[in-house]
């Protein structure tokens, strides 16, 4: 049954060549193949192979990571595993940070800052697709077209639903967002951040739009819902990030299902029990969230070998916990004893882009009970219906701060 849930939310989102050589030059003594370029290979082949790929990334010793929160559809075990496995360092910039925060810091960051790898909303992908190197994973094919770029400049990774999320023993139980204006809630919600910049919070916007009766094409009844949300001093203007939380600068957010299960796990070990629902007035599945490698990344290889190991599928893999000891073994024979990022997502709660794919081939595991299924019919807006809103919210969020 859980596994209908994923793909049910997958559905709501839509040869060598080898030259003539000479008798005297084939005897001649083997020349060395041409170093490759990792700011350039397009393809793990072009890389030389998962065994050289891997050396080159441990030569490099670094990878440059960008807005990686660690309860972010599991990331903290990605970043954990990857570390362990290969011995390469990760640096996680800002990891509260935002889309709008990832395209900036590839064009103005030092050369030694600038991310090697970024997960951001899809019109920041679109919009910004010269920023980023061409590069196709080895299950290419398994990524659906619709939100990808056919050279892999740019490639959809994962998807989610956004949720209420909260602790037990508030004075009332959210349910819906309209109720969320109840005198109750006074001084509690918040949402991630500011909807112009980050991707969770403008889908945060078309979901308040939806409940108060709004089209995908005009998020104005949405920002409505949040100006009087403001002018009543329910909503707060402090991001939803753990850190507010736990400092009670907000009781109740919106946020992505898949940061459910870190987020109640996390929580219960602090003794607060806290709780996700769907809004039962918004169903709202946000397109899949882009990877993509910036042209100018200052660790291409390490880039490289962490986009094949965020596409990869091994279901059965070690995680940090369980790994062995990789000394002595090659590059690929580590490679091929993890478990794979595609389910590393699923376990996080997150709807990987290869689900159909991996279901197919009976290696999607099941994600956490505590990811709630979607009800009803999910709407999920498109990008021109984005493009459109964070024009209109660019102008009119700002009022909404202000109310």
């Amino acid at each position: 049954m859980r596994k209908q849930f994923v793909l049910g939310l997958v559905v709501a989102i839509s040869a060598a060549i080898v030259p003539a050589v000479s008798m005297e030059a084939s005897s001649a003594a083997a020349k060395k193949p041409a170093p490759v370029n990792y700011a350039t290979c397009a393809s793990l082949a072009a890389c030389g192979g998962m065994d050289a790929l891997v050396k080159a990334a441990q030569k490099e010793g670094t990878i440059n990571l960008v807005t990686l929160p660690r309860g972010w559809a599991n990331y903290g075990e990605a970043m954990d595993l990857f570390h362990k496995a290969f011995g390469i360092k990760i640096v996680d910039d800002n990891p509260d940070g935002s889309s709008a925060y990832e395209i900036n810091a590839i064009e103005t960051a030092p050369q030694s800052k600038k991310p090697d790898w970024v997960d951001v909303g899809i019109t920041y992908a679109q919009n910004n697709e010269n920023l980023f190197a061409a590069y196709k994973v080895v299950n290419f094919k398994d990524i659906p077209t619709k939100f990808s770029n056919p050279d892999g400049r740019w490639t959809s990774d994962y998807a989610g639903e956004i949720a209420l999320i909260y602790p037990l023993g508030l004075p009332k139980t959210p349910t819906s967002l309209a109720g969320l204006t109840d005198p109750a809630f006074k001084g509690m919600v918040a949402i991630g951040g500011d909807p112009t910049s980050a991707q969770e919070s403008l889908m945060s916007v078309f979901a308040a739009n939806m409940a108060s009766g709004g089209a995908p094409d005009d998020v104005s009844k949405g920002i409505a819902w949040f100006s009087n949300m403001k002018k009543i001093g329910n909503f707060v203007t402090v991001p939803a990030t753990p850190a507010n939380f736990a400092s009670g600068a907000y009781k109740i957010g919106l946020t992505w299902n898949y940061n459910c299960p870190d987020a109640i796990a996390t929580s219960a070990k602090a003794g607060v029990k806290i709780q996700c629902a769907i809004p039962s007035d918004a169903q709202l599945v946000g397109t899949p969230y882009i990877a993509a490698i910036p042209a100018n990344a200052p660790h291409p290889a390490a880039a490289r070998l962490w986009n094949e190991f965020m596409y990869s599928q091994n279901n059965k893999g070690f995680l940090t916990a369980t790994l062995p000891s990789t000394s002595g073994k090659t590059g690929s024979a580590i490679f091929n004893s993890i478990m794979g990022g595609q389910n590393i997502w699923v376990s996080g709660g997150a709807v990987p882009t290869m689900a159909v794919a991996l279901a197919a081939k009976g290696m999607l595991n099941d994600p956490p009970a505590s990811v709630l299924p979607a009800k009803g019919t999910p709407v999920t807006p498109t990008v021109s219906q984005q493009n459109a809103a964070k024009a209109l919210l660019a102008t009119e969020w700002p009022k909404v701060l202000s109310n």
